[in-house]
């Protein structure tokens, strides 16, 4: 028996694409400004996995929100089950990169 062992990454969209990154899948709610579609290497863009925009205005940045922020984060990723099971499967036979565009790393 033969078996894979893949990977979730996590990287900006805007760093180089490599080969290793696979499955590229874009988890922001608005497209990347300043990144033509054709430059991106996307192969899904999930904009409903993205945090809500009411908990990002909520974030605003503030790197003293950033605990709190995970904590409601997943409580939002709690109704996404189908998407992250989608996610999951694709990891199990291939490396998967989800882009985000934010500058802070």
């Amino acid at each position: 028996m033969y078996w894979v062992r893949a990977l979730i990454r996590v990287k900006r969209v805007y760093d180089a694409y490599e080969e290793e990154d696979r499955i590229r899948i874009l988890v922001d709610r608005l497209w990347p400004r300043g990144l033509r579609k054709e430059e991106a290497k996307i192969d899904y863009w999930m904009k409903d996995i993205a945090p809500s925009s009411e908990l990002g205005k909520w974030l605003s940045h503030d790197k003293n929100k950033w605990e709190e922020f995970k904590c409601r984060y997943f409580e939002e990723l709690r109704d996404k089950g189908e998407k992250i099971s989608f996610i999951k499967e694709l990891s199990k036979t291939n490396n998967v990169t989800l882009l985000y565009s934010t500058k802070d790393i």
